[in-house]
């Protein structure tokens, strides 16, 4: 029989350690099918071609947008003008030899390459013109044409068709001529349209901004202007600058050149020391094993303890804080009061529940003592006066 026991025993280990290997099995299964399924899911949105938007500049044409010149575009193409979209400076200065250039923000180019681009063109429209361009074009190299802008509807009073066909027009930016051949659209002494040869090719400055965006195309005459500007030879080079069109002998030095060449490494080495730390600290042994601790702490001594660090402390007030707290929510259950009532309203209760003086009453709880000696006759008095209550509850209870 104790043959068949341990047979029995054996049995039933052998079972119990083929079924907790079973278990592993499964966990680990299941956490390589895990790591397969994302492998598999990042593969996947990797090879999924994902055309990210990006907001587009002003007057960019094919801006939707109220910022945007898309409708201008639109309107050019319904006129039967090819519309050329570049994005680059070179594609530009080849595309240009034979027809219009529009060029909107200036920002990203050099004076050289603004004023080799014009040259390229036989005629060049800047619709979003900067203090730069003006100075380029019609000033002297030097000073800016700038003059501020207009908040009127202004007529062309010049003798330019476009303008002329286009009626009147809020401007919105205003330049002084400087060397222009024509000034249209004047207000003050200062003109909303200036026209004229520059750099070997007929240029025109005019706020596009204000004129020939998708909000503000079909006020006045605007779009009839923008028409008659852009379109006047049969094709059109609209060239908007990118970051890549950019002088790299005027750019501000990058993050990474001002830094020495020893910082990355150096950061590299902190990062790949972090790590192994980490792992080092965070390394474990095994299992944790909750130990209970057979340790019993008494209430009384508990207590016994507190009053030893409050007595050590000699805070009084602490102290006497705790004693009214205590007697004031033992009170109140008495009393028959709320538990959160206000120590005045248990000292006016009490006072009347014993016969006493509602002032003595409230000087007991309100009493805040500074000494131990102060301490201990404050504990004598709200003794006696809770052992005066409870006296009192007693007798009524009694006598019912």
């Amino acid at each position: 029989m104790s043959e068949i026991a341990v047979a029995s025993d054996e049995a039933g280990v052998g079972q119990a350690a083929d079924a907790a290997s079973r278990g592993r099995r499964r966990r680990a299964w299941g956490w390589v099918a895990l790591v397969v399924a994302l492998v598999v899911v990042g593969i996947g949105m990797a090879l999924i071609p994902i055309q990210q938007w990006q907001e587009k500049d002003a007057l960019d044409p094919e801006h939707p947008g109220p910022t945007g010149g898309m409708a201008l575009a639109e309107l050019l193409r319904g006129q039967g003008i090819d519309v050329e979209i570049v994005r680059s400076r070179d594609d530009a200065m080849a595309a240009a030899a034979d027809g219009t250039l529009v060029i909107n923000d200036t920002g990203v180019l050099s004076d050289a390459d603004l004023t080799e681009l014009i040259g390229s063109a036989q005629s060049a429209v800047l619709i979003d013109p900067s203090s730069r361009d003006t100075r380029i074009t019609f000033g002297d190299g030097e000073t800016s044409l700038y003059a501020g802008t207009a908040d009127v509807v202004a007529e062309p009073a010049c003798d330019l068709p476009e303008p002329q066909r286009a009626g009147g027009v809020q401007p919105g930016m205003i330049w002084q001529q400087g060397s222009a051949d024509t000034g249209c659209y004047p207000v003050g002494s200062a003109f909303g349209l200036l026209s004229g040869d520059a750099a070997g090719a007929e240029v025109v400055l005019v706020d596009g901004t204000r004129l020939f965006d998708n909000e503000h195309l079909a006020q006045n005459g605007n779009a009839s202007l923008g028409i008659g500007l852009l379109g006047t030879a049969g094709e059109l080079v609209w060239y908007v600058p990118s970051p890549g069109d950019v002088d790299e002998t005027l750019a501000p030095p990058t993050l990474g050149e001002l830094t020495p060449p020893w910082l990355s490494p150096a950061i590299m080495l902190a990062a790949v020391a972090a790590v192994a730390c980490g792992i080092w600290r965070g390394r474990r042994f095994g299992p944790l094993v909750a130990e209970t601790l057979p340790v019993t702490v008494r209430g009384s001594e508990t207590l016994e303890g507190r009053a030893r660090l409050y007595q050590r402390t000699g805070d009084a007030a602490h102290a006497a804080d705790l004693v009214r707290r205590g007697a004031v929510a033992r009170m109140a259950v008495r009393l028959g009061l709320n538990l959160g009532v206000a120590p005045e309203e248990v000292a006016d209760a009490a006072a009347a529940r014993i016969g006493a003086n509602r002032a003595d009453a409230r000087a007991i709880l309100a009493h805040r003592p500074t000494t131990d000696a102060d301490l201990a006759d404050f504990g004598n008095r709200i003794r006696d006066l809770e052992a005066a209550v409870d006296a009192a509850v007693r007798t009524e209870r009694k006598t019912l």
